[in-house]
């Protein structure tokens, strides 16, 4: 479990193909204190194990899976991304609950400067609409952030000068690929209201109302 706040932005040194996955080598200067072989690691908001560690970094091994579902399958040597250590149990939750299994890819339709912050646009698919609400959590690229709003398939996010410095959206540009993954919470509300009959569920609805 992770918390969406991203603690360093790593370096991919290299790539190398093993099965019908990879193996990638990540540079790192201030996790790597603290990390030993078999941690939880989100790279880029997806869940991967170390497998070897180094002075300057570490490697983890992903699945043909995690290839399909995310971007990592576009990462070469030289690119950028996040990364944060898994929860501890004594740790402040300053973001949300983040499990770092990513739902699905989005393709980046705008990056406006807006004042010192910067507006953040991206295309939904129309099959997770469903998932997201003004105001509510989202993880790009395992950054937890607020939606601002929402228009059609689009969702706009505004990114404060913190967020942009300290993450690997300071070198995205439109029509790059980002991770993401909707928020726990609402994925469990929502199975929850579809198991409902039309009966039980106006009747949660109408009690709902009254608060």
């Amino acid at each position: 479990m992770f918390t969406g706040l991203i603690e360093e932005i790593g370096k991919v040194s290299d790539i190398s193909i093993r099965n019908k996955g990879l193996r990638i080598k990540i540079e790192a200067k201030n996790i790597i204190v603290d990390v030993k072989e078999g941690d939880s690691i989100a790279i880029n908001g997806a869940c991967l194990t170390v497998v070897n560690l180094y002075k300057d970094g570490f490697s983890f091994d992903v699945s043909e899976e995690t290839l399909n579902r995310t971007n990592i399958k576009y990462l070469k040597i030289g690119h950028y991304v996040n990364l944060e250590r898994a929860l501890r149990v004594s740790d402040r939750l300053g973001g949300h609950i983040v499990q770092g299994h990513v739902d699905t890819t989005s393709v980046i339709t705008g990056l406006t400067p807006y004042g010192e912050h910067t507006i953040l646009k991206l295309k939904l698919p129309k099959e997770y609409r469903k998932f997201v609400i003004e105001k509510g959590s989202i993880a790009v690229d395992g950054i937890s952030l607020t939606i601002n709003k929402i228009e059609s398939n689009e969702i706009s996010i505004n990114i404060i000068p913190h967020t942009l410095k300290n993450t690997n959206l300071q070198y995205r540009k439109v029509g790059d690929t980002v991770n993401l993954e909707f928020d726990i919470l609402g994925k469990y509300v929502l199975n929850y209201m579809e198991g409902l009959g039309n009966s039980s569920k106006s009747y949660l609805e109408k009690l709902l109302s009254n608060f």
